[in-house]
């Protein structure tokens, strides 16, 4: 279950997909429709990307045929929801897997990519990072904006067996914060220090869209959607949009143990 800033319970929408590559052909259509909606509304499109294999998989039909040429490149801007701490050029670096997968491939301006700077101090690296999004959102202080055109319009996200989303472990003191919108943690599990955007921010995007692919999820899905809150546990159930949508696209391997989704 995820509560919105209000304290209302938050209804996701919930898409169940035959398998993964179904599942990544119905985010690279959220993709282009959240793109043509934000730049028809306010002249730019601001994107969170995600890690992991099935961002990958959306982000290389993305730079192709046919849904390359339905994006306005040179309208987008892209930041990231997490980082690992390691330099661009690492293989574990998300920037790299997008720059592979899809940044090189298509007419994104340089200046529009806004990529965390992990190979520095992981404190400083945060701070930093959340200069940048101020000045992306023209919020110098305070609370992020949900007006639109001063948040990120879509927030792609992920979900690990343990309930993190984005770099938001459980038992992390990113789970907690309520102010800051960048936080930098050291994570034991996977010995590395991450950059993460914290719910503070997240949760003033117009759209959070959720991509869970496989079996290997099915438990952990069924306890975020539908077991108790428990964020500390379970920070993806931190995820709920205040002013705008909570989306989840899952194939069917993952979904396996939900009851109102079958």
């Amino acid at each position: 279950m995820t509560v919105n800033a209000n304290g209302a319970a938050a209804q996701p929408s919930v898409s169940v997909l035959p398998d993964a590559a179904a599942l990544a052909r119905a985010a690279a259509e959220r993709f282009v429709d959240a793109s043509a909606r934000a730049i028809a509304g306010h002249e730019r499109f601001v994107v969170a990307l995600s890690g992991g294999s099935t961002p990958r998989r959306m982000f290389e039909l993305l730079a192709r045929a046919p849904f390359a040429s339905r994006v306005n490149w040179s309208r987008v801007h892209v930041v990231w929801g997490d980082e690992r701490c390691v330099p661009p050029t690492n293989p574990e670096s998300n920037f790299r897997m997008a720059r592979e997968a899809l940044l090189d491939q298509v007419p994104l301006p340089a200046a529009n990519i806004h990529r965390v700077h992990g190979e520095e101090d992981p404190a400083r690296a945060a701070e930093s990072y959340e200069t940048t999004l101020r000045e992306l959102f023209r919020t110098p202080t305070g609370p992020p904006s949900s007006e639109p055109g001063r948040n990120i319009d879509l927030a792609l996200l992920g979900l690990g067996e343990n309930g993190h989303t984005a770099s938001i472990f459980p038992g992390s003191t990113s789970v907690h914060e309520r102010v800051r919108w960048v936080m930098a943690d050291y994570v034991p599990t996977v010995s590395m220090w991450r950059i993460t955007l914290t719910a503070v921010v997240l949760n003033a995007a117009a759209e959070a869209l959720f991509l869970v692919s496989g079996d290997t999820k099915a438990n952990v899905i069924e306890r975020v959607l539908e077991g108790p809150r428990q964020p500390h546990e379970l920070p993806a159930q931190l995820i709920a949009p205040t002013h705008g949508h909570l989306v989840w696209l899952i194939d069917r391997a993952a979904a396996a143990r939900l009851h109102s989704h079958p």
